[in-house]
């Protein structure tokens, strides 16, 4: 068997959206059987929150969707993350921005989630920490994440 694709969630803090993308994404992955095909992880732009767990938040709306959260540190974007993740997929534009500078413009890598659902009221993923709104942050990268599982799968072919 090939190497797992891996995909890299990334937001501001790492510690309400990208972790909620990883942990969606993740219960999609299982769900579709696919666990030993696709790995998720998420990172922050800002380190801010190094090492700390998730915002609750986060925890009590996964926990609603029973989407199991254990196992999250927070982290920083790292140089070597590009080498070791196949999509490197940012909650909005700031956060694309931030990644582009780091690793320049790669749009089938490393792109915005929101771009992959058009038909979305928003054009990225606002960020619960300033909206409180944890269950539209929910709903919009549950939608997301199905079409980047769609993604990936017409692009690996499985």
């Amino acid at each position: 068997m090939n190497e797992p694709i891996r995909i890299l969630f990334v937001c501001l803090g790492n510690i309400c959206r990208s972790p909620m993308a990883e942990y969606i994404m993740r219960e999609k992955i299982r769900r579709a059987g696919l666990e030993k095909r696709i790995i998720t992880a998420s990172a922050g732009t800002s380190g801010w929150h190094d090492g700390e767990g998730m915002h609750c938040g986060t925890a009590e709306i996964l926990e609603l969707h029973n989407i199991a959260d254990n196992g999250f540190i927070s982290r920083k974007v790292r140089s070597k993350d590009w080498q070791n993740f196949d999509y490197l997929v940012a909650m909005d534009n700031e956060n694309l921005r931030d990644l582009e500078a780091l690793f320049g413009h790669h749009p089938q890598k490393l792109f915005q989630i929101a771009t992959l659902c058009p038909t979305l009221e928003v054009d990225h993923i606002p960020d619960p920490w300033y909206t409180k709104n944890f269950a539209q942050t929910y709903a919009l990268l549950d939608q997301c994440c199905d079409a980047l599982l769609d993604k990936i799968r017409r692009e690996q072919h499985f």
